[in-house]
């Protein structure tokens, strides 16, 4: 029986993990849960899989929760509570789904105790990849991706030697822009750039998929997941969403991860590794996949795909700017306080303006992450 710490359990990722766990009783138990902005959904899984512990986001929520559970569960609150709930807590696995920089405070108390993290949260290894995955190394603390990408890769590697890749082949859906020419990007609606053709994914998520910075973030996430350069790591758009990944090693031989889209896959693949779980979540018919497509991404049109790479080649504090750079630029566009052409522009302008640091420590991470926003905020408020 594992114990399961679910960080963002009211997002898709959340969702979709409480499902799998409430099919095999036998193999997993909840120990704590998160919650940000959903309280109704939040309570909603109280009362269904009664965890010990819950996370909210602030004191009335705490207090709402308290009225109507009384004493049942322990509440912690906000970005204490997160880091008391990974750091503390009785748990065998941490899954991450938290959206943004906050997932990277629990990711540290996570390898700093050792812990399997099941990671859905792009931005903690974009932000701090190697040092991250330098005191997991350190501790014994396994992390494993989420995201159906890396997940795909992650399974493909298994008995394979690092050194024997050629590169890794992350697939994109290209979103639901894809096919929609760059001169029309300004006059995009939130609501349009929010219909992702194939999966159903928050909306920072979403909107990052539509301008193809979620592929960006992949690809150095990937760096520090598989131990590669930028240079091994590509992307090609695959709209089908079937192919989730490739690995095409030196002698040519290509594997693949492939089904049709259902999260609940790498999810449980992550929870129950190394066993394989008997499930029926998707039925992939060969004989009716009449066809899939592969095609290179334009970066000029998909600028933050095109900036992603940059800063990977920059290092140091490059990709924690482009992060923090884009958690803004999104809440502008969702604000309607820019058109979606101008996230990339917003982007841009902090990666002109903040100062780069390489080989930086954690403080130097959470310093240069605070200024970018302040600086953003300043300039676009």
């Amino acid at each position: 029986m594992k114990k399961v710490l679910i960080l963002g359990s009211t997002g898709s990722i959340g969702v979709n993990a409480l499902d799998v766990i409430s099919r095999f009783p036998e193999k997993f138990s909840l120990e704590c849960i998160s919650g940000h902005n959903n309280l109704d959904l939040l309570a909603e899984q109280i009362t269904k899989f009664n965890p010990r512990f819950v996370v909210v986001k602030n004191d009335n929520d705490a207090e709402i929760l308290r009225q109507k559970f009384g004493k049942k569960n322990d509440i912690f609150v906000g970005e204490n509570g997160l880091r008391i709930a990974a750091g503390e807590l009785d748990y065998d696995i941490m899954l991450l789904s938290i959206v943004g920089f906050a997932g990277l405070v629990p990711a540290l108390e996570g390898v700093k105790r050792g812990k399997r993290i099941a990671i859905a949260n792009k931005e903690t290894l974009v932000v701090a990849g190697e040092i991250i995955t330098s005191i997991a190394e350190k501790n014994g603390s396994e992390i494993i991706p989420v995201d159906s990408e890396h997940n795909a890769i992650y399974q493909c590697l298994a008995g394979e030697r690092i050194e024997d890749v050629r590169q890794l082949i992350l697939t994109a859906s290209g979103g639901p822009f894809h096919s929609t020419p760059a001169e029309t990007f300004r006059d995009i609606t939130v609501e349009q750039a929010l219909n992702h053709p194939n999966w159903k994914m928050g909306n920072k998520i979403t909107i990052d998929s539509a301008t193809m910075m979620n592929k960006g973030f992949e690809v150095i996430e990937a760096k520090w997941l598989f131990n590669l350069n930028g240079e091994k790591i590509k992307v090609i758009v695959h709209p089908q969403s079937v192919v989730h990944s490739m690995v095409e090693f030196v002698d040519g031989s290509i594997k693949a991860g492939l089904s049709l889209p259902d999260m609940r896959l790498p999810i449980q693949y992550a929870l129950a590794y190394p066993e394989r779980l008997e499930s029926n979540y998707v039925n992939t018919n060969f004989s009716k996949l009449h066809k899939l497509t592969f095609y290179d991404p334009d970066m000029e049109k998909f600028r933050c795909l095109k900036l992603a790479f940059h800063c990977l080649e920059l290092s140091g504090t490059a990709p924690c700017i482009l992060n923090a750079a884009n958690e803004i630029a999104v809440n502008l566009f969702l604000d309607g306080k820019i058109s979606f052409d101008r996230i990339s522009e917003v982007i841009e302008a902090a990666l002109d303006n903040m100062p780069l640091s390489q080989n930086p420590d954690i403080d130097i991470i959470f310093s240069i992450d605070r200024e970018t926003r302040n600086f953003l905020i300043s300039k676009y408020n």
